[in-house]
């Protein structure tokens, strides 16, 4: 009876072999699949970071070009001022468009203006805040679509952290201008953003690749008519 007994358990059960054996195997299978689910996690965050290194400045740009198209080609009083520095090694600029007019007493008052620009951000290694700023007689503010209150007036609101490279230059001609001021409109503004990884350069300044920026140019006042010079005909003799 204890013979069947043993015969019997030995036949239902595994030895230490077998069971190591089937525990090396399900670690060789388990491996193998954290293995490739990881590839797939990290393939599908590179495909979001980069759909996201695309969407946002693109969206940036956007609202940059809906803000000149509106202010600086409404308009001959429109004014255009444009400044590029270094701050803590990156490169940012300043975009003023603002439009102007003259009430009854023939005092100019600003219509509406509105600035862009970059400040480093302290809390972040490397990297830049755009702000946009909306002020002037009129309350409406096209990118917000809300009224503001005489007190929001004027106030700068973060539109996207993680900028890298911000820069803005004035076209004339066939020359680019990294400063511009004054009513005398540039016949295009070329954006420059980035929100790539920068790297120190020689001279201590940080840059990104080039082929992670991305830039647009934006006419101005496409809607300006050309004025043409009419010349009498000579009188036929």
């Amino acid at each position: 009876m204890e013979k069947r007994f043993k015969k019997f358990a030995y036949l239902g059960g595994f030895s230490l072999a077998e069971m190591l054996a089937a525990l090396t195997i399900g670690s060789m299978i388990l491996v193998a699949v954290l293995s490739i689910y990881s590839r797939a996690e990290n393939a599908a965050a590179g495909v979001t970071r980069k759909l996201e290194g695309t969407n946002l400045p693109a969206e940036v740009l956007q609202c940059i070009a809906e803000d000149l198209d509106r202010v600086a080609g409404a308009g001959s009083d429109a004014e255009i001022t444009i400044e590029n520095k270094i701050v803590n090694g990156l490169q940012t600029a300043r975009l003023r468009i603002s439009q102007t007019f003259y009430d009854k007493q023939n005092k100019k008052q600003t219509f509406e203006e509105i600035v862009w620009q970059g400040n480093y951000d302290y809390e972040a290694d490397n990297g830049l805040i755009l702000y946009r700023s909306h002020s002037g007689v009129t309350a409406e503010d096209k990118l917000l679509d809300d009224q503001k209150e005489n007190w929001e007036k004027e106030l700068f609101v973060p539109i996207c952290a993680g900028t890298t490279f911000f820069k803005i230059e004035a076209r004339r001609d066939e020359d680019l201008a990294d400063r511009w001021t004054g009513t005398a409109l540039p016949y295009g503004i070329v954006v420059t953003v980035s929100f790539a990884e920068p790297f120190k350069k020689l001279d201590g300044t940080m840059d990104v690749p080039e082929t992670e920026k991305i830039s647009r140019t934006i006419a101005i006042s496409k809607s300006r008519k050309i004025k043409f010079k009419i010349v009498k005909e000579a009188e036929e003799k």
